[in-house]
């Protein structure tokens, strides 16, 4: 590899780990918000979806100024192209991440009135965090195996937010007059597994990278 496009992809990768890290730790904050019905911490995960958009937008830069100038081929070529896919899946999660901040700001203001019927949240917000972690590490030690661990734990995030409407439904029906709050919880359910498909499209573009094999609308 040519000494200037090794600096640009070594700058690139260390541009996308943080991105990585800054959008895990926006949904960290975002799901502890609800939890706590933590309005101001709410508001800071907002904040830094500012911050976010920036990084997507310079990575992208980056991506498209290391195709136009050094023409990468094989490996290179195809790590570029994958990291312009993760940036792209890395901005969504951190929008998702601002929209479940939006349904905590909303859920706090509803108080504690409804002592029967509380979702608990904490196993899908746990194994959707989880998922981001491992896929994050995967894209850093280059792990496939950790990659393929997040893809089948998709389905684990997809069944939980099945059972999550389910139940907020079913409270739904028995007290209309709550609507707005219920259809807040039922968002934050949803946002949560649109995450874990993101973070599972990354791993997709991981195994990309590693092995040159797409892995997408395969049978799991």
């Amino acid at each position: 590899m040519p000494i200037h496009l090794s600096k640009e992809i070594n700058k690139l990768k260390k541009s996308i780990l943080a991105l990585c890290t800054t959008v895990e730790e926006n949904v960290r904050k975002a799901v502890t918000s609800v939890v706590n019905k933590d309005i101001k911490l709410a508001i800071e995960v907002e904040e830094k979806d500012i911050e976010i958009d920036q990084m997507e937008i310079d990575i992208e830069e980056e991506c498209l100024k290391i195709l136009a100038l050094h023409q990468p081929v094989a490996i290179d070529l195809r790590y570029v192209i994958a990291c312009m896919k993760m940036n792209n899946d890395l901005e969504r999660i951190g929008d998702l991440a601002e929209n479940i901040a939006r349904s905590a700001k909303a859920i706090a203001e509803f108080g504690d009135d409804d002592e029967q019927r509380k979702p608990d949240f904490s196993l899908m917000m746990d194994k959707t965090r989880s998922m981001l972690k491992k896929t994050l590490d995967s894209l850093i030690e280059m792990d496939t195996n950790l990659a393929r661990e997040v893809i089948k734990e998709d389905d684990v995030i997809d069944d939980l937010n099945r059972e999550m409407h389910t139940t907020i439904l079913r409270w739904l029906k028995e007290n209309p007059a709550k609507a707005e709050y219920y259809v807040r919880l039922l968002n934050v359910s949803k946002h949560l597994e649109r995450i874990a498909d993101y973070a599972t499209n990354i791993a997709e573009d991981v195994l990309y990278m590693a092995t040159g094999s797409i892995v997408r609308h395969q049978v799991k």
